[in-house]
């Protein structure tokens, strides 16, 4: 893994809260009002909105997101979930929504550019317009700020907030 941040930390401080609210107050308190707004105001499933989001972990390589798992009315996915979406295309563990919320994020941060008339008639038989938009958003935010903490090594020295 990364080996800390490559920002200088000082003693005793949050690396997010530090990072993210003091060094660029002005983008920082956007960004994380953006960021919060996707959890906040989703409309998505939770396992959905949780196979976009490790897929997107996955492949930023965040350790931090990897950990972290989202909770609604008490209830997270269940452990093995996210192997089942590293193995979105073979699995069975997904239901259609589930693992097209998968494939539209691996597609969405690796291969934009071939998002193909095929993958948008099977996204439009199971998603709603402003679905696809609340999700795209979701993953723009995700890979956007999870790269970000993984590039600048926050992403090891994050912690989980307790339960």
């Amino acid at each position: 893994m990364g080996e800390g941040p490559r920002i200088d930390i000082p003693e005793g401080q949050d690396a997010i809260a530090y990072v993210w609210g003091e060094m660029v107050p002005e983008i920082g308190a956007a960004a994380s009002g953006f960021s919060l707004a996707v959890y906040a105001h989703t409309t998505l499933g939770l396992r959905e909105f949780e196979a976009a989001r490790l897929r997107i972990a996955q492949i930023n390589g965040c350790v931090f997101c990897l950990d972290w798992r989202t909770e609604r009315d008490g209830h997270k996915v269940e452990e093995e979930f996210a192997d089942a979406v590293t193995r979105w295309r073979t699995t069975d563990a997904l239901d259609d929504r589930t693992r097209l919320a998968a494939e539209y994020a691996e597609r969405y941060a690796l291969d934009h550019h071939h998002l193909d008339e095929e993958f948008w008639t099977r996204m439009t038989a199971h998603y709603s317009q402003a679905e696809i938009v609340e999700l795209s958003m979701s993953i723009g935010s995700w890979l956007a700020f999870g790269r970000l903490n993984h590039v600048l090594g926050l992403d090891t020295v994050c912690v989980l907030p307790k339960p």
